[in-house]
């Protein structure tokens, strides 16, 4: 009979004290009183000696916040309360509580990880693991407690003569009591040492049950070969960087994605730790797509893969054929120890991009980006899978998954299983390499049934490539660490040197495509949160912790603590960040986005209470159970068994239903006093449009008689001569032309000539009366006939001059009244 038992049961039980306990006052999380410039001891808080990223500070995704004391050698669960007494505030218990490990840790920490149901917190460096049981029995000293210590790797990584080192460490999303490790020697091990053996057996059961040997043996071992036909390898090409797990979607959900220091990434799938637990719903989706697309495939080679998924499924979890046949609706299906005998699972990649036609060789085109690879993140977004790449030039790589994730191994590659005296897999390894021959690129018109479950690795489509903008360093490269925000999965942070940026996707192909949505493809925005850089002689790794946290009514905040411990609470915008920029439509009379109406109204109360407590296995019991005896040993460690998974599921679920309804009614009473105030508001507008009602319509009316009187006087424009006027015909233009010439010529001659002509007359008739005059004195009574012809003759030259003289003013005239109408017609 097997027992869930812990190593040290008996120091489990935390012993009642019944001395009075301090009381307990809330501050603001950054006054807390861990968070000081100095320690007790007048030590600081120092940055890592070998300058890898460090992160000290982990939250339980509850009420529950854990930091790392370097100079004491300590944990601090302190504990929160998100939105309280205001809606944007974070408030801490003081004093807190310490966790003191029970072993003396002989190493540097430099990042601390808690497992999905808060039990467990991994201390990690990059040469030692540990993980420390959060439930432990309480000390002499007051708020502290002595909390069990595992070494993981010890044989591996704490040797002083082994030069491999932890490259990453993360805990499984599907199990609490399996990680992943990925080295320097290019072996990823998931699951790594039993820790579910050491977590759910007691120290005799596995002594007798496994050899001591077995114990320190990893679950799971991969070999990571990355092979590129027809290209040179490069040391960059087979050094691992950083690993990630895929999300909750059909096949991601048993991949790994491996990043190498290139800026490849490639895919190991399936991988599963034994024991982990994966909803039916789930199993049962891609267990039909292979049936549907696979076994009804055309090609021999889809029929083939799809085959031994649809095997390997049905091996690992057993319960799935049980299930069918006997019509049972388990909820949760465990993995059990599985591995195809003759085959290996292959090391799908290098991933490539979409490939649009033309030359090949852009599908495969190298780093687009400077330096090396640092460090990945993979992120599910609705329908998408996105993948982001940071590298050591401050450039962040954003891609997504154009095609779905299949499984795909090698035949004839044997792995290599390690069983126990019954037959039961006890662990396993295998050799991962590229599948050899030429790699195809994927295309964006190719069918269907052209791609699915043929062994092709899925291709990326490239979304963004965000530049960062990173201070210019002497030495090589940065180190940037990435966090999903739990709140808004389109929004990602980046930890690096300079502070913390974060990035918000604005366009997501599938996700849009799903929605209905006609969207552009918008670029990612990048809005600087916390600035830590100030000049040239900025420290390096300035910030040691950082932590996204998140509350069921939409509020978020991000924490982060400096080398100098001193707390930093930021609160994070989170509403109208997707939506785009607002247009003013002058023809639509509309400013509001339909992004913006369509946007659903999100959830008061979390999605995780409202699905009730989570489903748990019962160990199963042998059939003498009922004849223990209550008062033994095995009656009281069975008892003991129940009533801890009992607390540790409905207990700590009832306290959870029990704080967030406590404090659902003060915070359903502020947005009531918040949708009162602005009904208040608009009842108040309302009244003031209706004031200005008459004011508007006499304006209106004004308006409207203005706009009939110049319509008036638009028709009496309309009806005179000039607005008829046709164009001149030729002769007309002929005639203008040369009435232009005399104006510019001729006009000035004639009135000079005309002048000078009236001048001579004056002069000519003046002096013809003075010689009348003196020849009548001279010659009295005398008739002179020479005179009077002369006279006679004058009086013919006066008559032609003054006929010239009238026919020149009459040309005058016309040439003026022609000046006259021009001017006219021209105004």
């Amino acid at each position: 009979m097997r027992f869930n038992f812990d190593l040290y049961d008996s120091d489990i039980v935390q012993t009642r004290s019944f001395t009075p306990k301090e009381e307990v006052q809330w501050v603001p999380l950054q006054n807390h009183p861990v968070f000081t410039s100095t320690t007790a001891d007048g030590g600081t808080t120092h940055a890592s000696t070998d300058g890898s990223p460090k992160n000290l500070v982990a939250w339980d995704g509850a009420s529950r916040l854990y930091y790392w004391d370097s100079n004491k050698r300590c944990i601090h669960r302190i504990s929160i309360r998100l939105g309280e007494p205001e809606p944007t505030s974070v408030l801490a218990a003081s004093p807190s509580k310490v966790l003191q490990a029970d072993v003396q840790l002989n190493f540097e920490v430099h990042k601390i990880s808690i497992n999905r149901n808060g039990s467990a917190l991994l201390l990690a460096s990059s040469d030692h693991l540990c993980i420390m049981y959060l439930y432990g029995r309480s000390c002499s000293e007051e708020n502290t407690i002595i909390c069990r210590i595992v070494t993981v790797g010890s044989e591996l990584y704490s040797n002083g003569s082994n030069a491999i080192r932890m490259l990453q460490v993360s805990w499984h999303p599907y199990s609490e009591n399996h990680l992943g490790i990925l080295s320097s020697d290019s072996v990823f091990r998931p699951d790594s040492f039993l820790l579910s053996s050491l977590n759910n057996f007691s120290f005799k059961s596995m002594v007798l049950a496994y050899p001591i040997d077995d114990l320190l043996l990893p679950e799971q071992e991969y070999y990571l070969q990355p092979v590129e036909p027809g290209r040179s390898r490069n040391a960059t090409s087979i050094c691992p960087v950083d690993f990630s797990y895929g999300g909750n979607h059909l096949w991601d959900r048993f991949s790994v994605f491996v990043l190498y220091a290139d800026g490849s990434i490639y895919i190991l799938c399936p991988v599963v730790p034994f024991g982990s637990v994966y909803t039916r719903e789930s199993i049962l989706e891609i267990h039909t797509d292979a049936h549907t697309f696979g076994l009804k495939s055309a090609n021999a080679t889809a029929v083939c893969n799809s085959n031994l998924a649809i095997s390997w499924l049905e091996a690992t979890f057993q319960e799935l054929a049980h299930q069918e046949a006997e019509g049972g609706d388990l909820s949760m299906l465990r993995a059990h120890p599985y591995a195809l005998f003759d085959a290996s699972l292959s090391l799908q990649g290098p991933l490539r991009k979409v490939f649009h036609g033309g030359d090949e060789d852009l599908a495969v085109r190298g780093a687009e980006c400077e330096g090396r690879a640092v460090s990945f993140l993979y992120n599910l977004v609705s329908k998408d899978s996105v993948l982001v790449t940071a590298w050591s030039g401050g450039q962040l790589q954003i891609d997504a998954l154009a095609d779905e994730i299949q499984p795909v191994w090698i035949i004839g590659s044997p792995p290599r299983v390690r069983v126990n005296s019954n037959a039961h897999i006890l662990g396993l390894a295998m050799i991962c390499e590229s599948i050899e021959g030429k790699l195809l690129v994927a295309k964006l018109d190719q069918p269907v049934d052209h791609t699915v479950w043929l062994g092709l690795p899925p291709p990326l489509l490239r979304l963004a490539v965000v530049d960062l903008a990173l201070p210019k360093k002497m030495n090589s490269g940065s180190h940037i660490m990435l966090f999903v925000d739990p709140l808004m999965p389109e929004r990602f942070f980046s930890l690096h040197e300079g502070g913390i940026d974060s990035i918000v996707l604005h366009f997501l192909p599938f996700t849009s495509q799903t929605t209905g949505k006609d969207e552009t493809m918008r670029t990612p925005s990048v809005h600087p949160v916390l600035s830590t850089f100030q000049g040239e002689t900025s420290m390096q790794s300035p910030l040691c912790g950082f932590v996204s946290l998140s509350d069921p009514f939409g509020y978020s905040w991000i924490v982060g603590v400096t080398v100098s411990r001193e707390c930093v609470v930021l609160e994070i915008k989170t509403w109208g960040l997707l939506l785009p920029p607002i247009h003013v439509d002058m023809e639509k009379k509309s400013i509001i986005p339909e992004e913006h109406k369509q946007r659903e109204t999100p959830d008061i109360i979390s999605k995780e209470l409202l699905s009730g407590p989570k489903s748990i296995l019962l160990p199963q019991a042998s059939a003498n159970l009922r004849s223990v005896a209550a008062d033994s040993i095995e009656g009281r460690q069975t008892l003991h068994q129940y009533f801890k998974l009992f607390h540790e599921n409905y207990v700590e679920y009832a306290h959870k239903v029990h704080f967030e309804i406590k404090h659902h009614g003060p915070h359903l009473k502020r947005i009531i006093e918040d949708q009162h105030a602005r009904l208040v508001e608009a009842q108040q507008k309302l009244q003031a449009v209706e004031r200005k009602h008459s004011r508007l319509e006499e304006r209106i009316d004004r308006a409207i008689d203005m706009h009939n009187f110049l319509e008036q006087r638009l028709r009496k424009l309309r009806d005179l001569p000039g607005a008829d006027k046709r164009p001149l015909s030729r002769a007309e233009r002929d005639f203008k032309a040369e009435i232009d010439h005399f104006v510019g010529v001729e006009v000035d001659v004639l009135h000079s000539s005309i002048d000078a002509l009236s001048a001579r007359l004056r002069r000519l008739t003046k002096s013809q009366t003075e010689n009348v005059s003196n020849l009548r004195r001279e010659i009295s009574g005398k008739k002179n006939l020479a005179h009077d012809a002369h006279i006679s003759q004058l009086k013919s030259s006066l008559e032609k001059l003054s006929l010239v003289n009238s026919e020149n003013s009459m040309k005058a005239k016309l040439i003026e009244s022609a000046l006259k109408s021009r001017d006219s017609s021209a105004l």
